[in-house]
């Protein structure tokens, strides 16, 4: 593969007509009735936390390409270092009575487990919600998020009252991933190349 196929950049897309809603002082309850209310429209995303529901729509093209980059990026990754790898997907994760939400994408390293071991978020558009007190009661170890062409990556620390997530360079789960490799194949213009040509790197960096 031809450099040329790693360095271009993804051509600018336009962003989708993301419309985001956000209502206070929603119980627990309603919250449940608004979301079976929305359970058969797969392009809104509801986020509750402590009595504030976000509902955004529509969850569009540009979104979804990059989420699915991440993970193809990822999973090759896991592949290629012979770990062993869950995909949990986006499904509802929820404390009752406290928070419910959809990760865009979810694994678990080494062996299946109720909570992921590790979220991915892409955010297109900004909603008024911190994703992170999603997934804080949960203890989900790690959230990556993508957001304006850059991977950042928050891990758990901390015990009772005082845990809280902390930004990190590296992730505490895969130490020897380089994060900047992710986020600079993210932006190759095509998918397949991509994921191509970062599987060549990581073969050859590790031949060396």
């Amino acid at each position: 593969m031809s450099s040329l196929a790693v360095t271009q950049r993804r051509p600018d897309l336009q962003l989708p007509e993301v419309q985001v809603i956000t209502l206070r002082g929603v119980s627990w309850q309603r919250f449940q009735t608004i979301a079976q209310s929305f359970a058969d429209v797969g392009s809104v995303r509801l986020t509750f936390i402590d009595g504030l529901l976000e509902i955004m729509s529509p969850i569009g093209p540009l979104h979804e390409r990059l989420k699915s980059t991440l993970c193809l990026l990822l999973e090759t990754y896991l592949r290629e270092k012979g770990i062993r790898f869950y995909v949990k997907g986006g499904f509802t994760l929820a404390v009752a009575g406290r928070a419910a939400g959809e990760p865009d994408a979810s694994y678990c390293l080494n062996r299946d487990k109720p909570v992921p071991d590790i979220v991915l978020e892409v955010i297109v558009t900004s909603g008024s919600l911190d994703k992170r007190a999603l997934y804080l009661p949960l203890g989900v170890p790690e959230l990556w998020f993508w957001q304006g062409g850059q991977l950042t990556l928050f891990e758990l620390q901390g015990e009772g009252a005082r845990r809280r997530y902390a930004q990190v360079n590296r992730s505490r789960l895969l130490p020897d991933l380089p994060v900047e490799w992710l986020s600079e194949y993210m932006d190759c213009a095509d998918q397949y190349d991509a994921v191509q040509a970062f599987q060549a790197r990581l073969r050859s960096d590790a031949a060396d």
